[in-house]
């Protein structure tokens, strides 16, 4: 009798109003008549979902496969230094930050796994819900929607991290169905395919999923095709897309910036899609949390027994957000001072000497973190939660439950804004810019202990028409960068606009005198925009996978 083998972990589906976990008991193994019906078939669905937070066995690892694309999007970009005990410490990520990645990366290997395995639960599952008894035919559409979404996911993952990868869907069964080029389909054809699933959902997905969010909307592939439309430069239909999710989704921004990041808002109203995260909900090793992230506690007297203190913002992340009397970004790259007008999110983003950190009872020190020499006096603040709190975990692997958000609301609004920049509507970018930028003038900032703005914020909308398609397109990176610097964003967008090469030796050649261990790095056009394929999946592959270029 065949028999299917699936993780314990059911990283999904908590209710609107609490982190309520439908986790499913140890699986062990399902005998084909189980998979023949409805109730073994959903166990099945539940675990190609529990991959989404990069978990993919009983290492806790998760941090080579992150969800949040820390190491990938992040680490490689003007954005951050890779943190930790120094370059030793995860060096195969230091290796992707200094751009000496080679075949053999453990990262590049790992991620690569995690989408794949994604890909072929999600196949998985395809096959069992058209053949199982026991669904009615809304709910076995349904369910093929939510599985062809999740195989768009770990695509569009790929894809913009390797960009030529392997396309299977699930009329892959035999073992011989698997040994597929990676160039097989032209860039354009996988794109095609990503769309497919995507486009799948639209019709078939509820509007909302009140009792469990982790499961796709409609307008969540309507989200997700709008991304696919931005990275393939299809302005029309992006425009058009985004109009779908901005006019009939009931999306909108959460009045402060600081309360979008809150696991008690982060299925709020902003949230498109998220990775779903979980603790102390029984499960083995806490799986369900936030493991991907799970080196970011940086230590000191709040995070005892957690002194990991990696993705540690740049001194030019810093100096992003300095602006100028107007309200608006200076851009100059001249190192902050404490006299300096900022914008409010910096330090909602970013912890500094004497800011006030979440709710603590005292300033951010720098004596907190680990190894200030090599990576400077900065630390990750947006994406930990309190260690006051109920939702983070005190004990190994130092987990939380704030989940990954894949996609924003401002994800949108500024898609669109791109979108109608790049068809010569810059007025309309311009509006869309702001409607970002409003959020941040008027909501909560960061207060003194003893009471009063924590620094000189000054942030402002545009206030005249853009002077044309540089003026405009320049605004709107800027404020991809400040909206969603350490999301796992930044090196992605770069690479699209064509800005990469560019932008990150510009980035490096200052950054070197500030940081010795970069003096190594250089970002080579026409190489470093994607990691290598890994080495051990080309010796496996039957000569099916090429290797990318420069590697």
């Amino acid at each position: 009798m065949k028999l299917i083998y699936l993780l314990a972990s059911a990283a999904l589906l908590t209710t609107a109003c609490k982190k309520s976990f439908l986790n499913s008991p140890p699986l062990g193994q399902l005998s084909k008549d189980q998979l023949a019906e409805k109730s073994g078939v959903e166990t099945v669905i539940i675990g190609a979902y529990s991959v989404l937070n990069g978990q993919i066995d009983q290492a806790s690892n998760a941090f080579n496969s992150p969800a949040s694309n820390w190491s990938f999007g992040d680490v490689t970009s003007d954005d951050a230094y890779k943190g930790g005990g120094g370059t030793g410490d995860q060096n195969n990520i230091h290796k992707m930050e200094t751009f000496t990645v080679d075949a053999t990366s453990l990262d590049a290997q790992r991620k690569w796994m995690a989408c794949f395995e994604g890909i072929n639960r999600a196949n998985q599952a395809l096959r069992l819900i058209k053949a199982a008894t026991g669904y009615d035919e809304a709910l076995r559409n349904q369910r093929i929607a939510e599985m062809r979404f999740l195989r768009g996911h770990f695509y569009f993952d790929l894809k913009q991290i390797y960009n030529k990868v392997p396309y299977v869907d699930e009329t892959a069964e035999k073992k011989d169905d698997y040994y597929v080029s990676n160039e097989a389909l032209t860039s354009d054809q996988l794109w095609a395919k990503i769309e497919e699933d995507f486009k799948a959902g639209i019709n078939v997905l509820p509007n909302t999923q009140t009792t469990q969010p982790g499961r796709p909307t409609r307008f969540a592939a309507w989200a997700y095709l709008t991304k696919t439309y931005i990275f393939q430069k299809k302005w029309a239909e992006a425009k058009s897309a985004a109009d779908t999710v901005i006019l009939k989704g009931n999306y909108s921004l959460m009045p402060n910036f600081s309360d979008t990041f809150t696991p008690e808002n982060d299925n709020g109203r902003e949230i498109v899609f998220a990775v779903q995260h979980s603790i102390n909900d029984g499960s083995t090793n806490s799986y369900n949390g936030s493991i991907g992230d799970r080196l970011f506690p940086i230590g000191g007297p709040y995070w005892p027994g957690a002194q990991y203190g990696f993705l540690r913002p740049s001194q030019n992340l810093v100096n992003s957000f300095k602006t100028n009397a107007a309200g608006l970004p200076v851009g100059d790259n001249v190192d902050l001072t404490p006299a300096d007008f900022v914008d409010p999110r910096l330090d909602h983003s970013v912890a500094r000497e004497g800011i006030p950190f979440l709710d603590l009872p005292e300033a951010y020190s720098t004596t907190w973190i680990r190894d200030l020499a090599t990576y400077g006096p900065y630390s990750l603040k947006k994406r930990l939660v309190s260690p006051l709190g109920p939702h983070w975990l005190r004990v190994n692997p130092y987990t939380n439950d704030l989940n990954y958000y894949v996609i924003r609301y401002p994800d949108v609004l500024l898609w669109k804004a791109e979108a109608s920049i790049e068809s010569g509507d810059y007025e309309t970018g311009r509006l869309l810019i702001n409607q970002v930028r409003r959020r941040a003038r008027d909501g909560k900032k960061v207060q003194k202990l003893t009471g009063g703005d924590a620094a000189n914020y000054n942030v402002a909308e545009y206030a005249a028409p853009f002077a044309g398609h540089d003026d405009a397109l320049n605004a709107l990176k800027m404020e991809r960068r400040l909206e969603f610097c350490l999301e796992g964003r930044r090196f992605f967008d770069l690479v699209r606009w064509g800005d990469a090469g560019v932008v990150i030796n510009t980035y490096l050649a200052v950054e070197k005198t500030k940081r010795s261990y970069l003096s190594i790095a250089n970002f080579q056009v026409g190489k470093n925009e994607y990691q290598p394929i890994p080495q051990n999946e080309i010796d496996l592959s039957k000569g099916a996978l090429k290797q990318n270029p420069g590697y």
